[in-house]
């Protein structure tokens, strides 16, 4: 076999239909789409999830759990993210904000002991865990609440 022999398999190359271009083609008229109703309209079709009018599965299926509104939204910090600081440095939330550590929407922030602290700093307006609380006052550390 060469190069110039090589060909794609029979039928398995299709030409693109054109439609909407005059009776010519086989479809003009009303190109492809039938006979009035709601999918021969400009922006005519269906959402999606729409099953005709049957009652679509995704309110046929049992609902489960809910979303409590009122839920705080805890951001999570680790002791070893806290080595990012000067030693003796006063960290508060938007002192957190600025360093990049937490980000985004929420309620209050926690400081938990994975990690180690080589430094002694003051933490302030933080949830800290036990372990965490034991690292920072081990480091020389203080915790304001």
């Amino acid at each position: 076999m060469k190069l110039h022999e090589l060909a794609p398999s029979e039928g398995s190359r299709k030409k693109r239909k054109r439609v909407g271009r005059g009776p010519g083609s086989g479809m003009g008229g009303t190109s492809t789409r039938g006979n009035k109703g709601h999918n021969q309209r400009s922006g005519g079709g269906v959402r999606p999830g729409f099953e005709g009018g049957q009652m679509p599965l995704h309110r046929r299926l049992p609902k489960r759990g809910f979303t409590n509104v009122l839920a705080k939204r805890i951001s999570i910090v680790n002791v070893a993210d806290l080595d990012r600081f000067e030693d003796k440095a006063v960290i508060d939330t938007a002192a957190l904000k600025d360093i990049g550590l937490i980000k985004g929407g929420f309620d209050r922030v926690k400081v938990l002991g994975n990690g180690d602290v080589t430094k002694s700093f003051s933490l302030k307006q933080c949830l800290v865990s036990k372990a965490a609380r034991e690292k920072i006052e081990s480091a020389g550390g203080t915790i304001e609440n």
